[in-house]
């Protein structure tokens, strides 16, 4: 498979696999807290609730793909938790330094791109894929879920924004009040222009050959979920 593809809209920082480490760990920090106070998080939990309510207790395997500081696998390891299903985390980052952070917060990451994962077909049981496919041209994003839905035994989660300006000109007002660094800041802009409406969103992985599950989720969140046979969940 060939590397993917970035989006021809603005570019972030992440966007880049060779960027400053310590500038994306202080990106990702703050990336974190805003999944916490914006919505990320319950995006998240949206869609795990859905692949989740048949599935029985039990332990099951989840795969980060772009897990960053993996605040997000690791709440999901609370909350699965909390429903009797105990998760065994992994992820993976395009980022030295996000693999370490997630690493150290109990989310075993490697470093390397999510177009080629090596791991046998439905050899885990969730993947879950959040605020990474904004950043792809539509060819990259398709070539993507396609991996990520191979490796799925049960099923995926994509959780990312949709687009809105007062959503971007609120951020750029709030952002500096909260400490979020310029890249943080400027960056958020960027996804949110980036984002997806639903009828897109579905287009293109319609395109990659699954028809998924989608919701306009808590602001300007939206999520995606589909399972392992390309089905809505």
């Amino acid at each position: 498979m060939s590397p993917l593809a970035g989006s021809t809209i603005g570019e972030e920082l992440l966007d880049d696999p060779t960027a400053d480490p310590a500038a994306v760990r202080l990106s990702l920090a703050n990336l974190a807290r805003a999944n916490a106070l914006f919505g990320g998080w319950w995006t998240v939990r949206t869609g795990l609730k859905r692949l989740l309510k048949d599935a029985g207790n039990g332990t099951l395997s989840l795969l980060d793909v772009g897990t960053g500081a993996g605040d997000l696998a690791g709440r999901a390891r609370r909350w699965a938790g909390r429903q009797g299903n105990a998760l065994k985390l992994f992820g993976v980052d395009q980022h030295s330094a996000a693999a370490r952070m997630a690493t150290q917060v109990g989310v075993p990451s490697w470093i390397g791109c999510g177009s080629v994962l090596p791991l046998a077909d439905r050899s885990v049981d969730l993947v879950l894929l959040s605020q990474v496919a904004h950043h792809l041209a539509p060819a990259s994003l398709q070539q993507l879920v396609r991996e990520i839905t191979r490796v799925s035994r049960i099923g995926v989660v994509l959780a990312d924004l949709r687009p809105s300006r007062i959503a971007g000109a609120a951020y750029r007002l709030t952002g500096p009040l909260l400490r979020f660094d310029d890249h943080t800041v400027t960056d958020g802009i960027i996804s949110l222009r980036r984002g997806f409406t639903p009828a897109r969103l579905a287009a293109e992985l319609q395109a990659a050959g699954v028809t998924p599950w989608i919701r306009a989720d808590w602001g300007v969140r939206i999520v995606a979920v589909w399972r392992s046979d390309g089905r809505p969940a």
